[in-house]
């Protein structure tokens, strides 16, 4: 199958679900896609191991897709760069030292958490797999993704300090979690002596290097919008930014997402300000917002369906680790309560929180594609390193569904019954 024919069964299953979804779920729009894609997974399975030809066309053009590179190199650069376009500087500057917090040292105590927990649930289940990689799991598991909560809690009403903790943290920990991934990553590589300093200067260049590269992309765009008034140039040139800025990165060494994210703050409000016209402002939000929706849409289905790959990648050590992903999923939300509640218990010397914020954001920290996307970067150079890989993706997968399908169900209730003011 060529790429043209695997796009069209991508958009026309996308399509298709999105019609069903919005005239009779009328579920959030992630959470539907999802699970729609998630049941037809199943079903195709099923028929495949029943032996029928059709369960096993979709499971093909699957392993055709590179998910990884399509999310990490492809989709996250236009999603993070949309997301922050719609944030304002004003609100984060608000709230700097609680999305800072939440996004740095609650980032790292998830990954910690998450590792060592991991670490001794699998010792003791049996499993042979070395701390660095568990602390591999903990570091891609811990960036959340907001795109279905936050619908909720604009249908909910949950207050506006709230929201944006929500995705400013989500914004800024994508990126980090991406560069502590990587740092990882090369430790656990072992191909050279890697130290403390190395583990540093790495960590400085990907973080630094994409703030840095964000601010000079964000600036160049600025100047060229502001020196015309033509919404559809205007258009290309954010597109540009967002393709050729996210490829220069890559050239770099430094992060992409947070590049994107730099950028799109200063497109986003600078920018919009005193740079575009009313109408140059109005064709450019419907532009990146379509964007936005069509991607995600693109993107949730593609987590549904990944769950064929699973069954392929697993085979018969399916059952053991889809056990060990069920039993990360409570150690994942331990986790993320301590990434929330030390930092928060650390801030509230100097700021108040409301009542409820720790419960709302330890159930709202909903988990994405980014978090399979890093999955399914490991390295499989050998046969350990495949075993490895196909574990964590595996509980990595078990954890995303959970998270996205029970927590993205039931944190509309959560936020009513938490926050009464909500629910008004």
């Amino acid at each position: 199958m060529d790429l043209f024919q695997i796009v069209a069964v991508l958009i026309t299953l996308t399509a298709g679900f999105s019609y069903v979804n919005a005239r009779w779920l009328k579920l959030p729009a992630s959470i539907g896609l999802m699970l729609m894609s998630l049941v037809l997974s199943v079903v195709l399975i099923a028929l495949s191991l029943a032996g029928a030809p059709l369960g096993k066309y979709l499971p093909g053009l699957m392993e055709q897709i590179d998910f990884g590179v399509l999310v990490l190199r492809g989709m996250l650069g236009f999603l993070l760069f949309a997301g922050a376009l719609h944030v304002k500087l004003d609100d984060l500057a608000e709230n700097k030292w609680q999305i800072a917090t939440f996004a740095t040292v609650g980032l790292a105590i998830s990954t910690f958490v998450v590792g060592t927990l991991t670490y001794l649930l699998l010792r003791a289940a049996g499993f042979d797999l070395a701390y660095i990689h568990c602390l591999l799991f903990g570091a891609l598991i811990s960036p959340t993704d907001p795109i279905a909560v936050l619908a909720i809690m604009r249908k909910v009403g949950a207050p506006r300090r709230l929201e944006t903790e929500i995705t400013g943290e989500s914004l800024f920990n994508d990126g980090i979690g991406v560069v502590v991934f990587l740092t990882l990553l090369e430790v656990a590589g072992g191909s050279r002596e890697f130290g403390a300093a190395d583990m540093v200067h790495l960590f400085a260049q990907e973080a630094v290097g994409g703030i840095v590269l964000g601010l000079a992309l964000g600036y160049a765009g600025y100047r060229l919008i502001k020196s015309l008034d033509n919404y559809r140039v205007e258009a290309l040139i954010t597109l540009a930014l967002v393709t050729g800025g996210y490829a220069l990165a890559d050239v770099l060494g430094a992060s992409g997402p947070l590049a994107m994210v730099v950028a799109g703050l200063l497109i986003g409000n600078p920018g919009r300000r005193l740079a575009m016209s009313a109408r140059t402002r109005e064709h450019l939000d419907i532009f990146w917002e379509l964007v936005d929706e069509v991607l995600n849409a693109l993107l949730f289905v593609l987590i549904g369906l990944e769950a064929l790959v699973i069954q392929h990648l697993a085979g018969t050590n399916l059952l053991p680790w889809l056990g060990a992903g069920l039993a990360a999923i409570p150690i994942v939300l331990l986790a993320r309560l301590a990434s929330i509640g030390i930092p928060r218990w650390l801030l509230s010397f100097r700021m108040s929180f409301p009542r409820g914020t720790v419960r709302v954001l330890t159930w709202g920290g909903l988990r994405g594609g980014l978090c399979i996307a890093m999955a399914l970067s490991l390295p499989r150079n050998t046969e350990a390193e495949q075993s490895v890989r196909n574990l964590i993706l595996t509980m990595t997968y078990v954890v995303v569904a959970f998270s996205i399908l029970v927590q993205g169900l039931t944190i509309n209730r959560l936020v009513k019954k938490t926050l009464p003011a909500a629910g008004a």
